[in-house]
């Protein structure tokens, strides 16, 4: 089985490097907008760095795709010129990004008219789990094409989660990063309370693992956001478009979530500060007192 990355970021880059160099499976190509990044990556794991996608297609069974939002993916796909889906019968896409459920129904059946088979793996997880093959994915697609990938997807995870058909892993990750990204915004406005009432911001932290205000941000943002180590490991960029998505998914439903529309906000806010690089701890830089 030859495999292909299309998108060799840290994420992406990491994932081939697992596979490759502590697996040992094969990888033939890859792909990326920024050139230097791809043969980078390529001359570490001896793959070849494609300047097309037709030719990344040609070159492997199974093509991770591992790109930046829903434009980037109907690039790649897209129905005519340089494009993934030429003479693309009998190949498998495992589209791994944070993307709108649309578009990735798009895909599936534009891959369907090809002969071509679709998954999503929707990753969260950050890239150090990627390196080392611990992601947590969710999975959507049609449950055969799961089943003939299922190890080569453990081989990626620690944990592997079957969601059901083309779209639902996507509905499901936008409801994880939402919810992440309301627990980040909601840590660094009580830190930044904190810190402007001159409270101890150590005990307040030990305070906060040990009662209701515990979370999995707490472990990971609290001293980034206390000491402005904001070094990116999932972007304030990524956390707005995210929350984004899930507000999109709500005006579908019906529903009304002024929690997510006061988050996303708050990213933005540090976008339009030209912040967006930063990671999604650096929501603290609009919180803490005398920061922004």
């Amino acid at each position: 089985m030859n495999l292909a990355f299309v998108g060799t970021g840290r994420m992406g880059a990491n994932m081939a490097r697992h596979l490759k160099l502590d697996l040992d499976y094969t990888i033939t190509a890859v792909y990326d907008i920024n050139r230097s990044c791809a043969e980078e990556l390529a001359a570490e794991i001896g793959a070849k760095a494609f300047p097309t996608l037709a030719e990344v297609t040609a070159a492997a069974d199974v093509i991770f795709t591992v790109i930046s939002d829903d434009e980037a993916m109907r690039t790649i796909f897209a129905p005519s010129g340089d494009s993934l889906l030429t003479e693309a019968g009998g190949k498998t896409f495992l589209n791994c990004a944070t993307l709108s459920p649309g578009v990735h129904q798009e895909v599936y059946e534009a891959a369907k008219s090809c002969g071509a088979d679709t998954l999503e793996a929707a990753m969260a997880s950050s890239i150090s789990h990627a390196r080392n093959g611990e992601l947590y994915l969710m999975i959507g697609g049609e449950e055969a094409v799961f089943e003939r990938h299922q190890k080569l997807l453990k081989d990626l995870s620690l944990n592997l989660r079957y969601c059901g058909d083309i779209g639902r892993a996507a509905q499901v990750k936008a409801l994880v990063n939402m919810v992440m990204n309301i627990n980040t915004a909601g840590l660094a406005e009580g830190l930044g309370l904190a810190s402007a009432l001159g409270l101890d911001l150590a005990m307040v932290r030990e305070v906060f693992s040990q009662t209701g205000a515990n979370s999995r941000v707490l472990e990971t943002d609290a001293e980034d956001m206390v000491e402005r180590e904001h070094e990116c490991w999932f972007s304030a960029e990524h956390a707005a478009k995210d929350s984004g998505i899930a507000g999109a998914l709500a005006e579908q439903a019906g529903l009304i979530l002024p929690v997510n529309a006061a988050t996303k906000g708050q990213y933005d806010r540090l976008i339009a500060k030209g912040l967006g690089h930063l990671d999604k701890s650096g929501v603290a830089e609009l919180t803490f007192p005398d920061r922004s």
